[in-house]
Formats: structure tokens, C-alpha cells, sequence
């Protein structure tokens, strides 16, 4: 199978083509870009195009297109999640959406994988994976609301744990003084990357492009006037 990924749930945008002899062709964004401001109007399209000439593939090719579907900024998800559904719409290939969450924890190498994705307004997209699967589900709280269901869990301190992605950034000295590790700051864990979208997409059921939706988690910031 022929896959095509690509996530824009935080700043960083990544894409990849995984083909279907297993060998896989990336844009992974640095670690830096998750500091930077989001560009992904103008970055994936590009990115996607890169993926594409380097695997010999054209849209025709694809069995398959993989899209991040969250959590992560509002704006990022929609550009995301339209681009595949045009994507799809046009090329006849099969939308597989994916959690971007779960594609962060595929790249944490460590027993227990605690995905952090920036919430803004002082809060984390949080979940925790295991060998099992999935051990916290998603979920959207505050640093020290995310370290109470740790410690009721009786996870705080738990060998093996270990945190990425850009809410492990920004909360780095919180988290460590309560007793959960963080990847090094220069680590490629730290970004949602599509290899593993494409992946995990393997295995995830295809939808119609019209029931692909974004996964906020919470209420927009912004709310109509009554």
C-alpha cells in the first residue's frame, strides 16, 4: 500500500510517503520549528510535493492518504484536514484520519509514552501510551490537572516514563520537579512525525472525507456574541 501522511497539529509541518515496499520518504521538520510561527499554508503543499518526487509516486499511486487529526491549534488542523479531503477527493485514494497524539507516543522510546501537544492558554493535550496502547486517552488539562491524574494513577515516578512533544517543552521545569522526565530538548521525539502517521494508518479504518473531522478537545478560543 501506497501511503501518504502529513500532520499540522502544531507548529512544525510534516509529511511523508510511506511505499508500499516499506521504504519511507519524509519531511521532518527540526525541533526549532515548533517555536516558530505555524506556516502550513505555505509549507505542505511543497512538502508533500517533495515526498511524492522522491518515491517515484504521483497521486495516482496513492492507495491511501493519512492525516493528522489532532489535538492542536485550530487554524493547523483545518488546513490539514481540507488539504486531505481534497487530496483524497481527487486522487480516489482512501482517507485514513490518524490521532496526532498517538503518532507523537510512536516516536517516544520508552515503556511508557507520554504525548504533550501545546494547548495554549496554560494548558496540555495529553496522552500515555503503553505497550498495550493506549493507558490515559486524550485529554486537555492543565500541567498540574495533568500531574494529579499521574499521581491517582500511580504514575508519577514510574519507571520508564518519558515525555515529548512541544507541551513537554514548554512545561519542561514542571513536569521534571514533579517527577516526569522529558526528552532531551533537541530531540526529533519532541515533533509529530509522519512516518508514523503513515504507519499507524496501516491499520486504521478508511472514512468518508466528509466525516474526517478535527479533534479540538476543548471549545475554540473564539465563541459568538450572544
Amino acid at each position: 500500500m501506497n501511503v501518504l501522511g502529513f500532520d499540522t497539529s502544531t507548529a512544525a509541518t510534516s509529511a511523508c510517503v510511506l511505499r508500499s515496499d516499506g521504504e519511507a520518504f519524509e519531511v521532518a521538520p527540526p525541533v526549532e520549528a515548533l517555536a516558530a510561527p505555524p506556516v502550513h499554508a505555505r509549507e505542505l503543499l511543497p512538502a508533500v510535493a517533495r515526498c511524492l518526487e522522491r518515491a517515484c509516486l504521483g497521486f495516482a499511486d496513492l492507495d491511501a492518504i493519512a492525516v493528522g487529526t489532532g489535538p492542536g491549534t485550530f487554524t493547523g488542523l483545518r488546513i490539514g484536514i481540507a488539504t486531505a479531503r481534497a487530496l483524497a477527493g481527487a486522487s480516489g485514494a482512501e482517507l485514513r484520519p490518524v490521532s496526532s497524539l498517538t503518532a507523537l507516543a510512536a516516536g517516544i522510546e520508552a515503556p511508557l509514552r507520554l504525548a504533550l501537544i501545546d494547548a495554549k492558554r496554560g494548558e496540555l493535550f495529553a496522552a500515555l501510551h503503553d505497550e498495550r496502547g493506549v493507558r490515559i486517552p486524550p485529554l486537555a488539562a492543565r500541567p498540574e490537572g495533568l500531574l494529579e491524574r499521574l499521581r491517582a494513577e500511580g504514575l508519577l515516578g514510574a519507571e520508564g516514563l518519558l515525555a515529548a512533544g512541544d507541551g513537554s517543552l514548554r512545561f519542561r521545569e514542571v513536569l521534571e520537579a514533579a517527577g516526569v522526565p522529558v526528552a532531551e530538548p533537541g530531540s526529533a521525539s519532541h515533533v509529530v512525525r509522519s512516518l508514523h502517521l503513515c504507519r499507524l494508518a496501516l491499520d486504521a479504518e478508511p472514512t468518508p472525507p466528509e466525516a474526517v473531522l478535527p479533534d479540538y478537545l476543548r471549545p475554540p478560543d473564539a465563541k459568538p456574541q450572544s
